[in-house]
């Protein structure tokens, strides 16, 4: 047999016994499934994974919608670089004000999610405004919260009314403190007795646990809707450290103004009035004009005696995402949505659907109706999200996005997840978590160095069923095949 002929030969056998691309592929997608399926029955899953150049290489129910919960926060972060300008300078146009009107000490929200009145503040704190008045002034009468910079829309649509007394439902402000949350430290009491409970005066406590000699602490809390009275319940045992319940708050502004109350009061000033609130109607924000973009017209107010510089709002969009804060997410859409000039819900959605166009996602693969993913409301198609990221990759900010992002095995909600297997480190994504629901987005680097985008849902997942391990077994597998 001649060379050329024997050549031939080896190219022909070689075809008979490798695998194809196509083939290779295919036993990819059917492995990838079959991990998906381990898990157990009843869960829904959507899967897309793609390479530089867009393609895809794994796809599951692609086009499906699924509830993304937190993984709404990378649109809202994403439109926050996209739109907020100098987003890595000091934020001087987020930082809270106060400014006396005729015997009136007013504190003004601009929008800033990290005023802080801890004990320990050394940036952006209320001790330096409440410093300003008391050098200004011994004597004021009330003192008003004022957060109406954005429509008085505290909770988004489609939220869950049970998350409200807690920290991940608490209220949205322009106005907010401490993130819009009151810690409570429980210490054991005697046996057969309530515990102890610590914390500022704000809530009055229905204190109605028990510290018990056996068993595992299991303490829990509840209150209606702009209700003043939490009520404690649940068993703490005798001994054991003390616990901390972190609870929401109905009426940021309001516990705003009652915190520079305190700390006013604490330099020597006289508060003779009351601690109020002033709110701007959400309805403003449904105005057709304003819809259309025209401005907000508010009434002058007096000049600041002082004003807060706050750090720069890049460094609170990692924050969100590593941690998954849900009150700044929906902070910065509302932030987002000052570029219309409302600071709505409405217009910051608005201004999302404006980029996600940008960016060539068709408009049936998503529907949101917060900034968070707290609501059941929204939608994602993994192919859609894919195709968002592949868009926020090619932005001069999309180093700094990707820089945002947990990642597996080291840190924010990933830092327990794919630690030993391949992605260890290797894997930049944002989770998500809500009731029967999760998500990941984001991007891994492959075996073979290249860098994968890929978005994953489990949906409708039943009771005791860990549809996360599972997609998080197909990420790997796929990981290691490429």
């Amino acid at each position: 047999m001649n060379r050329p002929v024997l050549a031939l030969a080896l190219l022909v056998s070689a075809s008979l016994t490798q695998p194809t691309l196509a083939q290779t592929a295919s036993a990819l997608q059917q492995r990838v499934e079959t991990v998906l399926a381990g898990a157990g029955p009843g869960v829904r899953y959507g899967l897309v994974v793609t390479d530089e150049a867009g393609r895809e290489i794994v796809a599951v129910n692609p086009d499906q919608r699924f509830i993304p919960a937190s993984n709404t926060k990378m649109f809202t972060t994403a439109a926050a670089f996209h739109l907020i300008p100098a987003i890595d300078q000091p934020d001087a146009a987020g930082g809270a004000a106060v400014r006396i009107e005729g015997r009136d000490v007013v504190l003004e929200g601009r929008g800033d999610a990290r005023l802080s009145s801890a004990a320990d503040c050394v940036t952006d704190c209320l001790a330096q405004l409440a410093d300003a008045v008391a050098a200004r002034t011994k004597r004021v009468e009330d003192v008003v919260g004022d957060d109406s910079l954005f429509p008085d829309q505290r909770w988004s649509l489609g939220m869950s009314w049970n998350n409200i007394p807690s920290r991940y439902g608490t209220g949205i402000s322009a106005l907010t403190l401490d993130d819009n949350e009151i810690a409570l430290t429980v210490t054991p009491g005697n046996v057969g007795q309530p515990p102890k409970i610590e914390s500022v005066d704000y809530y009055a406590i229905d204190n109605r646990a028990v510290t018990v000699a056996d068993g595992a602490t299991g303490l829990s809390y509840d209150r209606y809707p702009n209700n003043m009275m939490l009520r404690i319940t649940g068993t703490i045992k005798a001994g054991a450290p003390a616990d901390t319940l972190r609870v929401g708050i109905d009426d940021p502004a309001h516990y705003a103004a009652w915190r520079l109350k305190a700390l006013l009061e604490a330099r020597g000033v006289r508060v003779t009035g009351l601690v109020m609130s002033r709110h701007r109607d959400a309805e403003a924000s449904d105005d057709p004009a304003i819809r259309k973009g025209a401005p907000v017209v508010r009434p002058p107010r007096a000049q600041p005696l002082a004003a807060l510089t706050p750090p720069p709002l890049a460094e609170d969009l990692t924050l969100t995402n590593k941690v998954s804060q849900n009150l700044h997410a929906e902070l910065l859409l509302r932030r987002v949505a000052l570029v219309r000039g409302t600071g709505s819900t409405q217009d910051g959605l608005a201004e999302v659907r404006t980029m996600l166009t940008t960016a060539g996602v068709p408009r049936t693969a998503y529907d949101f109706s917060d900034g968070s993913g707290m609501s059941s409301y929204n939608r994602v198609a993994p192919r859609g999200m894919t195709r968002f990221l592949g868009w926020v990759a090619a932005q001069p900010w999309g180093a700094a996005y990707r820089a945002t992002l947990p990642i597996g095995g080291r840190d924010g909600t990933l830092s327990r997840r794919f630690l030993g297997t391949a992605l260890e480190g290797r894997i930049f994504a944002k989770t998500g978590t809500i009731n029967a629901s999760n998500g990941l987005s984001g991007w891994m680097v492959a075996k073979s160095g290249r860098t994968l985008t890929f978005s994953a849902y489990a949906n409708d997942v039943p009771d005791g069923v860990n549809a996360t391990q599972a997609m998080d077994a197909a990420l790997v597998a796929i990981a290691e095949a490429n």
